[in-house]
Protein backbone atom coordinates (compact mmCIF):
# COMPACT_ATOMS: atom_id res chain seq x y z
CA UNK A 1 0.00 0.00 0.00
CA UNK A 2 1.28 3.36 -0.97
CA UNK A 3 -0.82 6.75 -1.10
CA UNK A 4 2.68 8.17 -2.75
CA UNK A 5 2.42 9.85 -6.13
CA UNK A 6 6.10 11.11 -5.64
CA UNK A 7 9.44 9.60 -7.35
CA UNK A 8 10.84 9.38 -4.42
CA UNK A 9 14.40 7.87 -5.01
CA UNK A 10 14.35 5.62 -2.01
CA UNK A 11 11.67 3.47 -1.25
CA UNK A 12 11.51 1.78 2.87
CA UNK A 13 8.96 -1.27 2.68
CA UNK A 14 7.12 -2.00 5.83
CA UNK A 15 5.93 -5.14 6.36
CA UNK A 16 3.04 -5.12 8.84
CA UNK A 17 0.32 -6.21 10.11
CA UNK A 18 -2.62 -3.55 11.94
CA UNK A 19 -3.02 -6.37 15.18
CA UNK A 20 0.20 -6.36 15.68
CA UNK A 21 1.76 -3.84 19.08
CA UNK A 22 4.93 -4.09 17.49
CA UNK A 23 3.59 -2.56 14.55
CA UNK A 24 1.91 0.05 16.19
CA UNK A 25 4.78 1.17 18.24
CA UNK A 26 7.16 1.34 15.09
CA UNK A 27 5.04 4.15 13.81
CA UNK A 28 6.98 6.46 16.00
CA UNK A 29 10.19 5.71 13.48
CA UNK A 30 7.77 5.95 10.29
CA UNK A 31 6.73 10.03 11.98
CA UNK A 32 10.51 10.58 12.50
CA UNK A 33 11.60 8.62 9.28
CA UNK A 34 8.88 11.03 7.24
CA UNK A 35 9.81 14.01 9.47
CA UNK A 36 13.61 13.93 8.26
CA UNK A 37 13.13 12.81 4.34
CA UNK A 38 10.06 14.14 3.50
CA UNK A 39 9.55 13.37 0.20
CA UNK A 40 13.19 11.88 -0.44
CA UNK A 41 12.22 8.71 0.52
CA UNK A 42 8.63 6.53 -0.43
CA UNK A 43 7.34 4.86 2.96
CA UNK A 44 4.95 2.02 1.81
CA UNK A 45 3.38 -0.23 3.80
CA UNK A 46 3.36 -3.92 2.43
CA UNK A 47 0.45 -6.45 4.28
CA UNK A 48 1.86 -9.24 6.28
CA UNK A 49 -0.81 -10.72 8.21
CA UNK A 50 0.03 -13.52 10.74
CA UNK A 51 -2.04 -16.55 11.69
CA UNK A 52 -1.86 -15.31 15.09
CA UNK A 53 -4.24 -12.58 14.92
CA UNK A 54 -7.47 -13.76 12.93
CA UNK A 55 -8.54 -10.15 12.47
CA UNK A 56 -5.31 -8.96 10.51
CA UNK A 57 -6.12 -10.40 7.15
CA UNK A 58 -9.43 -8.57 7.00
CA UNK A 59 -7.60 -5.36 8.65
CA UNK A 60 -5.38 -5.72 5.74
CA UNK A 61 -8.28 -5.72 3.30
CA UNK A 62 -9.88 -2.67 4.88
CA UNK A 63 -6.69 -0.56 4.81
CA UNK A 64 -6.36 -1.14 0.92
CA UNK A 65 -10.32 0.12 0.79
CA UNK A 66 -8.87 3.14 2.96
CA UNK A 67 -6.33 3.73 0.20
CA UNK A 68 -9.17 3.38 -2.55
CA UNK A 69 -10.90 6.24 -0.65
CA UNK A 70 -8.12 8.48 -0.37
CA UNK A 71 -6.88 7.87 3.35
CA UNK A 72 -4.73 4.71 3.67
CA UNK A 73 -2.16 6.24 6.18
CA UNK A 74 -4.80 7.98 8.23
CA UNK A 75 -7.00 4.62 8.40
CA UNK A 76 -3.71 2.39 8.91
CA UNK A 77 -2.45 4.76 11.77
CA UNK A 78 -5.75 5.15 13.28
CA UNK A 79 -6.24 0.90 13.06
CA UNK A 80 -2.91 0.31 14.89
CA UNK A 81 -3.61 2.72 17.49
CA UNK A 82 -6.28 0.18 18.42
CA UNK A 83 -4.75 -2.86 17.79
CA UNK A 84 -6.07 -4.70 21.51
CA UNK A 85 -9.85 -3.14 20.35
CA UNK A 86 -9.52 -5.17 17.11
CA UNK A 87 -8.45 -8.07 18.60
CA UNK A 88 -11.62 -7.73 21.13
CA UNK A 89 -14.27 -6.52 18.13
CA UNK A 90 -12.82 -7.99 14.72
CA UNK A 91 -14.37 -6.14 11.77
CA UNK A 92 -17.33 -4.27 13.03
CA UNK A 93 -13.95 -1.76 14.48
CA UNK A 94 -12.97 -1.72 10.89
CA UNK A 95 -16.19 -0.12 9.86
CA UNK A 96 -16.19 2.41 12.82
CA UNK A 97 -12.71 3.36 12.28
CA UNK A 98 -14.01 4.16 8.51
CA UNK A 99 -17.12 6.02 9.50
CA UNK A 100 -14.80 8.11 12.68
CA UNK A 101 -12.69 9.22 9.74
CA UNK A 102 -15.49 10.30 7.03
CA UNK A 103 -14.97 7.30 4.59
CA UNK A 104 -17.92 5.49 3.09
CA UNK A 105 -18.58 2.92 6.26
CA UNK A 106 -20.97 1.15 3.87
CA UNK A 107 -18.33 0.49 1.19
CA UNK A 108 -15.75 -1.09 3.46
CA UNK A 109 -18.49 -3.51 5.02
CA UNK A 110 -19.13 -4.51 1.48
CA UNK A 111 -15.57 -4.78 0.65
CA UNK A 112 -14.51 -6.72 3.19
CA UNK A 113 -17.84 -9.40 2.43
CA UNK A 114 -16.92 -9.22 -1.31
CA UNK A 115 -12.95 -9.71 -1.19
CA UNK A 116 -12.11 -6.97 -3.71
CA UNK A 117 -8.82 -6.36 -2.16
CA UNK A 118 -7.58 -9.81 -1.47
CA UNK A 119 -5.84 -9.96 -4.32
CA UNK A 120 -3.08 -7.30 -3.14
CA UNK A 121 -2.84 -8.68 0.51
CA UNK A 122 -1.99 -12.29 -0.88
CA UNK A 123 0.63 -10.47 -3.02
CA UNK A 124 1.77 -8.90 -0.20
CA UNK A 125 2.07 -11.79 1.90
CA UNK A 126 3.60 -14.29 -0.57
CA UNK A 127 6.18 -11.72 -1.94
CA UNK A 128 7.26 -10.98 1.86
CA UNK A 129 7.55 -14.82 2.28
CA UNK A 130 9.34 -15.43 -0.38
CA UNK A 131 12.04 -12.22 0.55
CA UNK A 132 12.18 -14.13 4.46
CA UNK A 133 9.98 -12.31 6.67
CA UNK A 134 8.68 -13.88 9.10
CA UNK A 135 7.34 -11.52 11.47
CA UNK A 136 6.01 -7.75 11.74
CA UNK A 137 7.20 -5.28 11.45
CA UNK A 138 10.08 -6.18 9.22
CA UNK A 139 11.54 -2.98 7.00
CA UNK A 140 13.45 -3.72 3.74
CA UNK A 141 15.56 -0.64 2.31
CA UNK A 142 18.14 -0.90 -0.43
CA UNK A 143 17.72 -4.67 -0.35
CA UNK A 144 18.33 -5.11 3.39
CA UNK A 145 15.49 -6.91 5.41
CA UNK A 146 15.62 -5.26 9.14
CA UNK A 147 13.47 -7.53 11.71
CA UNK A 148 12.03 -5.16 13.90
CA UNK A 149 9.78 -7.96 15.24
CA UNK A 150 12.26 -9.43 17.17
CA UNK A 151 13.70 -5.45 18.57
CA UNK A 152 13.20 -2.42 17.64
CA UNK A 153 16.34 -1.34 19.41
CA UNK A 154 18.34 1.27 17.34
CA UNK A 155 16.63 0.24 14.26
CA UNK A 156 15.52 3.70 13.29
CA UNK A 157 19.25 4.69 13.21
CA UNK A 158 19.93 1.79 11.04
CA UNK A 159 17.66 2.62 8.71
CA UNK A 160 18.60 6.15 8.52
CA UNK A 161 22.06 5.24 7.73
CA UNK A 162 21.04 3.02 4.93
CA UNK A 163 18.71 5.74 3.34
CA UNK A 164 21.46 8.28 3.83
CA UNK A 165 24.01 5.78 1.70
CA UNK A 166 21.59 5.64 -0.80
CA UNK A 167 20.39 8.93 -1.26
CA UNK A 168 24.45 10.00 -1.09
CA UNK A 169 24.87 7.62 -4.43
CA UNK A 170 22.52 9.30 -5.86
CA UNK A 171 23.58 12.92 -5.71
Amino acid sequence: MSDSTSAAPVVLDVWCELQCPDCHQALTDVHALRARYGDRIDIRLRHFPLEKHKHAYAAAQAAEEAVTQGKGWPYIEAVLARTADLGRTGEPLLVEVAGELGLDAEEFDTALIDGRHMLIVDADQAEGKAIGVTGTPTYVIGGERLDGGKSQEGLRERIEAIADRLLAEQD
